[in-house]
């Protein structure tokens, strides 16, 4: 075989792995097994560059935008969805095509995803081009930003010489959560909800930037196309599936209007368990001859409409406004609320995020506010109801000094956040201890805040150097710390010295540098040592770590307190190498497990290492897709869910005896 034919067979054997774990969530195939591929792919392409397509998936992540966007003319119009907003509407909606059509027509309804409308483009089954809604008639070209979502082919098999296809780029729940925890750490303005997350992300100058924020997409549609032979929405979808498309799975084909409110009424309790924001149901005559007999007006198809659930939004009162400093030193204000159920649970506390978001909505101690969860998870104030106010009610001032340490706060230029002038403030020094004892970074079992807090307090621990020094009469001078907690806390702060360079690093709380973040970066260099002398060059050309992520690395390893506290780890015997761990086997290729509970044998990170490299892929969350639950002590809503879909469970001896012929 030559080295192009080498070449072409890599491109294709990557994007059909890629296909199988971002759309399909069924891998065949370790993440390290696909890294080595990949790499073999960069290095062929670096040494024979004439041989790199724009589809390879070495080719996702493009050059920076200069200036704006390009503005581009859709080949069909966007269209845009009529609403309706209750059972009578919807009803209405389904008298009026009957009777225009002459029959009772079949309906698809589907989630309305809350995100950004994409129109791709295809030549001979190539991606060439991604365009934003814009206006419906003309919008932007976001090709390179689009090109970074994993879940978009670059080639799809049989298609027309050219075809539009269209859907919606979406930012999933958890990635919403981690990167605006991110931007709090960093001092930067978080994302009012997931669909304005994506839509930033959408466009920015630096594709690389929209790579790390993990969007996602579904395909619901087809444009302008040449030579497509599809009859109904039914149809089509199924077709966007055989193209390789992400699909959303839970549209249904409906009968009558009666089985349509049906299925609304369904999702409106059911939508809040998805893992990402949907504003509703899109409701489709199925077949494509009748949307042609009842035809489109100057804004939106007649044949389609939305209905929209209405935002689950409650009233409450702000009983006071607390300040909390966090590791990074950011004073975050936080409304503590008069206790009052919403989106399924009580809610008391709502983070109130910065200076400038209390100013903007004016919030006031005392005021009567309007809240609902963000993202269906987090608690948000939405607004104040200015007319219960109290008339002697005052604006309020973040505080000009640190609550902890009585040190001044500070503004830094370009930043929304303030901070606490101290880098030894007790508060940034105590949250820094927390996190690096946390589950995804050291994972030190037994070491949470209140143990923290008592060895701070009592002057046992300073940073994070000083638990491997802490003797048992340390630990048992502490309230309600006896001789075996203290021996069972020193063995898992022993334990935690083996942990990796990458765990290490997430747990120094380096800016912008989160756990995943960590292990690429630890896999990249393998030793603290290559690391520290890192170029912000070097660090860049990892894949997935931009300039300011690099900057702050270099920034971090230039501050001599920082160094020292690394040599002090070096010297209490914590690993700060990186074992980059071979695939072992391919028993489990295939398998979707999750790992919940506590394992008294292993850590679950551990767990999931092994599990990993014998072809397994290890997840957080229980789904259909799941094959196997591994439950330890204390497993709780995720054996639950497992009970309730009949997925295989699996105890900690079950787990052993299925590892220990490997």
């Amino acid at each position: 075989m030559s080295i192009q034919e080498d070449i072409q067979q890599l491109q294709k054997e990557l994007a059909h792995h890629a296909y199988l774990y971002y759309v399909k969530d069924a891998p065949i195939i370790s993440d390290y097994d696909y890294d080595v591929l990949y790499r073999k792919l960069v290095e062929l392409e670096t040494a024979h560059p004439e041989y790199i397509v724009p589809t390879s998936p070495t080719q996702r992540v493009g050059a920076k935008v200069e200036g704006s966007f390009e503005k581009v003319v859709h080949g069909q119009r966007m269209l845009s969805l009529s609403n309706v907003f209750d059972d009578a509407e919807v009803e209405q909606f389904g008298v009026r095509c009957e009777k225009e059509l002459g029959h009772a027509p079949q309906y698809v309804v589907e989630l309305k995803i809350d995100g950004l409308a994409v129109n791709l483009h295809y030549e001979n089954g190539l991606f060439v081009r991604a365009v934003t809604r814009g206006d419906g008639r003309v919008g932007e070209d976001v090709t390179a930003n689009v090109k970074t979502i994993q879940s978009i082919p670059l080639i799809i098999d049989n298609a027309p010489p050219f075809i539009e296809i269209r859907g919606e780029a979406y930012m999933p729940h958890k990635e919403f959560k981690r990167i605006n925890e991110e931007r709090e750490e960093a001092g930067l303005q978080t994302f009012v909800n997931p669909r304005n997350a994506a839509a930033g992300s959408l466009r920015q100058q630096d594709p690389a930037i929209t790579a790390s924020r993990n969007l996602d997409f579904f395909a619901y549609a087809i444009g302008s196309s040449e030579g497509s032979n599809i009859h109904t929405q039914q149809e089509l979808l199924e077709q966007l599936e055989a193209f390789k498309f992400h699909v959303n799975p839970h549209y249904k084909v409906c009968q009558s209007i009666a089985e349509v409110v049906e299925h609304i009424h369904y999702w409106d309790v059911e939508r809040h368990n998805l893992p990402y924001d949907t504003d509703g149901m899109v409701i489709k005559v199925n077949d494509f001859e009748d949307q042609e007999t009842l035809g489109t007006t100057a804004k939106d198809p007649k044949w389609a409409t939305a209905f929209k659930y209405p935002p689950e939004e409650v009233e409450t009162i702000v009983k006071d406004i607390t300040i909390n400093v966090g590791r990074t030193g950011v004073l975050t204000p936080t409304a503590e609320l008069e206790s009052v159920f919403v989106s399924g649970t009580n809610v008391s506390r709502a983070t109130l995020h910065n200076e400038d978001f209390i100013k903007e909505k004016d919030i006031r101690i005392g005021d009567t506010v309007r809240i609902h969860k963000a993202a269906e998870i987090i608690p948000e104030v939405i607004s104040v109801v200015v007319d219960k106010r109290k008339s002697d009610s005052v604006p309020y001032e973040m505080p000009n000094a640190c609550p902890v340490c009585e040190s001044p706060t500070v503004r830094r230029e370009g930043e929304v956040a303030i901070y606490c002038s101290n880098e030894h403030c007790p508060a940034v020094e105590k949250e820094g201890i927390i996190h690096f004892a946390s589950r995804d970074a050291m994972n030190i079992d037994g070491l949470g805040p209140s143990i923290v807090e008592a060895l701070v307090t009592n002057h046992r621990i300073e940073t994070v150097v000083d638990l491997y020094h802490l003797k048992e009469e340390d630990i048992t001078s502490l309230e309600r710390m006896g001789k075996k907690s203290a021996q069972n806390l020193l063995k898992a702060i022993d334990d935690s010295k083996q942990r990796g360079l990458g765990r290490v690093l997430f747990g120094l709380g380096i800016r912008l540098i989160g756990a995943k973040a960590g292990q690429t970066i630890a896999k990249y260099f393998t030793s603290i040592d290559s690391l520290m002398n890192a170029t912000i060059d070097e660090l860049t050309n990892i894949d997935e770590i931009g300039p300011t992520m690099a900057k702050s690395l270099v920034e971090y390893f230039g501050n001599e307190r920082n160094r020292q506290l690394i040599e002090g780890l070096r010297h209490a015997g914590v690993r700060l190498e990186e074992e980059v761990q071979e695939a072992a086997g391919n028993e489990l290729e295939g398998q979707i497990i999750v790992l919940t509970g506590k394992l008294t044998s292993m850590g679950r990170s551990e767990a999931g290492a092994i599990l990993e490299a014998h072809g397994a892929k290890v997840t957080g969350s229980v789904s259909k897709k799941t094959t196997l639950v591994i439950a330890g002590d204390d497993a709780g809503s995720k054996l639950t869910k497992a009970e309730q879909l009949g997925i295989p469970v699996m105890d900690e001896q079950g787990l052993l005896d299925l590892i220990k012929d490997f």
